[in-house]
């Protein structure tokens, strides 16, 4: 790796602004490439109940050599289990599986709409005070939602991870995020791809030798407090994304990137989704 990953803090959370993702990765191939990312310089890792490897997470970390506490850990609650109760017991059961406690960052992985905020909070509260999770937050929860959070949380909510990419504008979401303290950490941040064959990344790319890729997530990167948690099969993607660090994007770059954005942008939208900014 060259360069200095970028550190956000959010509410004394140190939250490396790159991650790796694991979503759809299982098994023995999650275990390599989690290993694999920390041995080559990663020290975030996000999972979740959801994605049904989190045994498999804790076993590619463990296998790294690299000691529990350099690494920045997160999982999510899935939605079913957003009750008072059931979700302490969840969480208890993803400890289980990664095999180690506390984890760094618990996150509700979607609002339930069937469960009031308040309630959901409560329990969220409950698991960091009972020493479960060293910080906690949310995940795809809109603007209002977001408020009502921070309002019935008594705790600290450090992070609200959503997808985000240059196709999709999250200027609202952002905003209230950086008026919390909080960090917003993108999930699908090269949009499952597109962005390999955008002109406007590439010819940007061509101009600092990096990949449509890696311009992508430094654009997200070096947006404030934004971090960022691609996902992917192959070890080679996964070194190459954490080569970021050594060159900026100039305020036109970022403009050119950020004017991609369009309305029908979003990719990640099942039917239990809230009604989005």
């Amino acid at each position: 790796m060259t360069g200095e990953q970028i550190i956000i803090d959010s509410h004394g959370a140190k939250i490396p602004a790159l991650g790796l993702g694991t979503w759809t990765l299982k098994g023995e191939s999650c275990v390599a490439m989690v290993e694999h990312a920390i041995k080559v310089g990663y020290r975030h890792i996000d999972t979740a109940q959801m994605y049904d490897n989190e045994a498999a997470v804790g076993e590619g970390l463990r296998g790294s050599g690299v000691p529990r506490d350099d690494i920045f850990v997160t999982t999510k609650v899935w939605w079913d289990r957003a009750r008072e109760g059931d979700l302490e017991r969840s969480v208890e059961e993803s400890l289980g599986r990664l095999g180690f406690d506390p984890v760094d960052l618990l996150l509700i992985h979607w609002p339930n709409p069937e469960v009031p905020v308040k309630e959901t909070m409560r329990a969220l509260n409950r698991v960091k005070r009972d020493g479960m999770a060293r910080h906690i937050g949310i995940s795809n929860y809109t603007t209002d939602l977001m408020a009502q959070a921070l309002a019935h949380s008594e705790e600290p909510l450090v992070a609200n991870q959503v997808e985000y990419h240059p196709y999709l504008d999250q200027s609202a979401v952002l905003g209230k995020v950086r008026e919390a303290g909080m960090v917003m950490t993108s999930y699908c941040p090269i949009a499952k791809g597109a962005v390999f064959d955008d002109p406007v990344i590439r010819e940007i790319g061509e101009g600092h030798e990096k990949t449509p890729g890696q311009v992508t997530l430094r654009w997200l990167v070096q947006q404030d407090r934004v971090a960022a948690i691609p996902r992917s099969s192959k070890p080679e993607n996964v070194t190459a994304n954490l080569q970021i660090f050594d060159f900026e994007l100039s305020a036109e770059e970022m403009a050119a990137i950020s004017a991609l954005a369009k309305p029908d942008g979003r990719l990640v939208a099942p039917d239990f989704s809230p009604e989005w900014d």
